[in-house]
């Protein structure tokens, strides 16, 4: 039965006693089957006794299932067989397969977050987990992007989420399991690339300071109670906590954040080896940096005071600066972290922001963006620029430039 197929006319089509195919006259190929169940399903029929299910009419609109089989008959006249094109790939893995298998390989040996960032995909990009590499397509990105816009995630974290998925699929392409990234067009969401950066006003800063000093005090205060019920009782006594500078590593590591701009893990990482206090110079390995460039730091005499005090107690003077209580590298630090954060009223403000705080202070005091870039270990001189708002007067000097052509300026 051939006739002009309308979302009106199909609608009102009667259940059939036996089953009716229905052929659309505006594109010869489409055909809309109507079983006596009552379900109507789409084809695309391309040859004698050829046809591809499209999906069924409940689903799938008039004018979809037209575009659909337009593409498939498109295909047909280039010489491409669309039911061999559905056929699965031999060699082709699912996207779960490649993240457990050469994916998993590469990025233990080239991302030192490698396991963070293998967890982060598998779980934001769960729903195409099981699909192959060449089945993945843009519109599933942008699907998955609507929804977690809808549920509240931030446009930054889901630039980041897509970024990860484009690249692991890069590197797909590089191994030739698929010819082409098929996220190749997908563009991040548009974001304020001058978002306000979080540091310390002096006010918190000091709070900050003083808050560290009351703690470092209550601990010493609780060693001295410690020892007093143990000298009474005949027990060996534990170390004074008077005679070193610090009471434990926390207060060394925020110092140190304050005034050198490093990471929180390029601290955690930092060993002997790479301190030289006589020079005044701190050396963040490019094993250990995120962006796998070494660079020097130089120490301010705050920063070289913390390191000469925190080496004259420490139990070993070579390996990690830091060591937690089993001797191991720090991993977290948060709850002593967040306890400080609290004593000093002090809110939103995360570790990292230690870093923004260095650099921010640096630029207000005058220092050059690119010195600072430098001081950061910065690969992208983008990233620096979200610092030079702040720089002095460098802006007013810019716009004071009309004042020569202005009477009133003039006058005053």
């Amino acid at each position: 039965m051939r006739a002009a197929l309308t979302q009106m006319a199909i609608d009102k089509l009667p259940v059939p006693a036996s089953k009716v195919e229905h052929r659309d006259t505006r594109l010869k190929g489409l055909v809309l089957r109507v079983m006596p169940s009552g379900v109507k399903s789409w084809y695309c029929e391309y040859g004698r006794g050829k046809r591809v299910f499209l999906g069924r009419a409940d689903v799938l609109g008039v004018a979809d299932a037209r575009e659909s089989a337009r593409t498939i008959l498109a295909d047909v006249y280039r010489g491409i067989d669309p039911i061999e094109a559905r056929k699965p790939k031999p060699g082709v893995p699912t996207f779960q397969d490649f993240l457990d298998g050469d994916y998993k390989i590469w990025a233990k040996a080239n991302q030192r977050a490698h396991a963070q960032n293998l967890k982060r995909l598998a779980t934001a990009f769960k729903s195409l987990l099981n699909k192959r590499l060449d089945e993945i397509t843009g519109l599933d990105v942008e699907k998955w992007r609507a929804s977690e816009i809808e549920r509240g995630l931030s446009l930054e974290t889901i630039n980041r989420d897509i970024s990860s998925i484009k690249a692991a699929l890069n590197r797909a392409v590089d191994w030739e399991l698929i010819s082409a990234n098929p996220l190749a067009k997908v563009k991040k969401s548009k974001t304020d690339d001058c978002l306000k950066v979080r540091f310390l006003n002096d006010n918190e800063e000091k709070r900050l300071r003083a808050a560290m000093d009351a703690r470092e005090e209550r601990r010493r205060a609780e060693r001295d109670s410690a020892n007093h019920w143990r000298r009474e009782r005949g027990y060996v006594l534990l170390p004074s906590l008077r005679t070193v500078m610090f009471t434990d590593h926390v207060k060394p590591l925020i110092l140190l954040s304050i005034n050198t701009g490093c990471r929180r893990g390029e601290l955690f990482d930092l060993t002997w080896s790479n301190v030289d206090l006589d020079r005044r110079i701190l050396t963040v390995t490019g094993a250990t940096a995120k962006s796998k460039r070494t660079r020097h730091i130089p120490l301010n005499r705050e920063a070289t005071l913390v390191l000469q005090g925190w080496r004259a107690q420490a139990e070993e003077a070579d390996g990690l600066v830091f060591l937690n209580e089993a001797g191991e590298r720090f991993d977290r630090v948060n709850f002593s972290w967040r306890r400080l954060l609290k004593d000093a009223e002090i809110g939103a403000f995360r570790w990292h922001d230690m870093r923004h705080h260095f650099a921010s202070r640096l630029v207000m005091g005058g220092v050059d963006l690119n010195t600072v870039r430098e001081l950061l270990g910065h690969s992208d001189y983008a990233m620096t620029l979200r610092y030079a708002h702040l720089a002095p007067e460098h802006k007013l000097k810019a716009v004071e430039v009309l004042d020569r052509r202005t009477s009133l300026a003039a006058a005053a």
